[in-house]
C-alpha cells in the first residue's frame, strides 16, 4: 500500500554532528552520505583495512560535495576522540558489523562470542561513550541497526540474531532512559545489497534492494522528528514498524503444568493483545487478570 503525500518540514541536520560506525562501505557509506547531504558534519568510523582508503574514500566524496566529514579509523568506544573534533555529537549510528553463519551445532563460542562482541558490545561501547554527553545536552539520537534474523530468527545465524535481538533490547531500555532529556534511541532493520551479500540475489532484485533506498529510515530516526524506542524496518522504498506485543491471557485455576496446556490456546489469544510501555506491562496485566492493581 503507498501512502499519500504528506507535507512536512524538510528534515535538516546543519550544524549537528552525527557518527557512524562501519561506514567505509554498504550500507553505513549510504548512511554517512545521507546525512552529510542534509548538512551534518559526519564522524566516518570503519575499522581501516587497507590503512583505512574505504572511510577515506567516503570523506573524499562527501567533502567533493561540500560537506564536512573526517574518517575515524579504528576503536570509536572513546568519546574525547569524537568530543575533540567538532565538540559535541548529536546523532550515533551504531552500524558496524559481520557475520559469520554457521548452524548453530556448527558454530564454535570464540565465533559466537566475536559476533557478539562487535554487534552488541560494540554497540554497547559507542552508547557508553556518549550518552552522558547526550544527556548532559538534553538531545540526542540512536540508530541501532538491526536484522530482522533478530526479530524473527534465521537458519545459520545463531549469534548473529542473539545480538541483534540484544540490542533491541539495549535500544528499549535506553530509550526510556533517556526520554526525559530528549534522548531517542531507535532500531532500524534494513535490507539492501551490498558487497557482502550481493551473490545471494537476483539482478532484478539487486536494483531493487539498492542501499541507497534503505537511507531515509536511518535519516529519519536520527532526526529531531525521530520517535522514540521504535523498530523500524525497510527495503526498496517500503518500509514498516515491528511490534513485540503482551497477550492478555488466561488464569489458570491451579498451579499445574496441564491446566497451561490444556489452555494454551487462550494464553495465546491475540485479540486484545497489547504494546509494552516497559517490563512493568507484565506484571500490569497479570494482576488485571486476578482482580488486583499497581496502581
Amino acid at each position: 500500500m503507498t501512502p499519500g503525500p504528506v507535507a512536512i518540514a524538510p528534515i535538516r541536520f546543519d550544524g549537528q554532528v552525527a557518527v557512524v560506525t562501519g561506514a567505509g562501505r554498504g550500507l553505513g557509506r549510504q548512511y554517512a552520505l545521507a546525512l552529510a547531504a542534509r548538512g551534518a558534519k559526519v564522524v566516518v568510523n570503519g575499522r581501516g583495512g587497507r590503512n583505512g582508503e574505504a572511510e577515506r574514500a567516503v570523506v573524499d566524496e562527501i567533502t567533493a560535495k561540500g560537506g564536512e566529514a573526517v574518517a575515524l579509523v579504528g576503536d570509536v568506544a572513546d568519546a574525547r576522540a569524537m568530543l575533540a573534533l567538532w565538540g559535541r555529537i548529536d546523532v550515533l549510528v551504531n552500524n558496524a558489523g559481520f557475520v559469520r553463519d554457521k548452524s548453530f551445532a556448527k558454530l564454535g563460542l570464540d565465533d559466537f562470542r566475536a559476533v557478539l562482541d562487535v554487534h552488541l558490545m560494540g554497540a554497547v561501547h559507542c552508547a557508553k561513550a556518549v550518552w552522558t554527553h547526550m544527556l548532559e545536552r538534553r538531545y540526542g539520537r540512536i540508530v541501532m541497526i538491526i536484522s530482522s534474523s533478530g526479530l524473527a530468527g534465521n537458519f545459520g545465524q545463531a549469534a548473529y540474531s542473539a545480538a541483534k535481538m540484544g540490542m533491541v533490547g539495549l535500544a528499549n531500555t535506553l530509550g526510556l532512559e533517556g526520554e526525559s532529556k530528549n534522548v531517542r534511541v531507535n532500531c532500524f532493520s534494513p535490507v539492501g545489497v551490498t558487497d557482502m551479500n550481493a551473490a545471494l540475489f537476483t539482478p532484478e532484485v539487486r536494483e531493487i534492494y539498492s542501499a541507497e533506498k534503505a537511507a531515509a529510515g536511518v535519516v529519519f530516526l536520527a532526526s529531531e522528528q525521530a520517535p522514540n524506542r521504535v523498530v523500524l524496518l525497510g527495503g526498496g522504498g517500503s518500509f514498516e514498524r515491528a511490534y513485540t506485543t503482551f497477550t492478555r491471557g488466561a488464569v489458570l485455576a491451579s498451579d499445574q503444568a496441564e491446566e497451561l496446556a490444556a489452555n494454551f490456546a487462550g494464553v495465546s489469544d491475540r485479540a486484545e493483545e497489547v504494546v509494552p510501555d516497559s517490563a512493568q506491562t507484565q506484571a500490569d496485566i497479570e494482576l488485571s487478570n486476578l482482580g488486583l492493581t499497581t496502581k
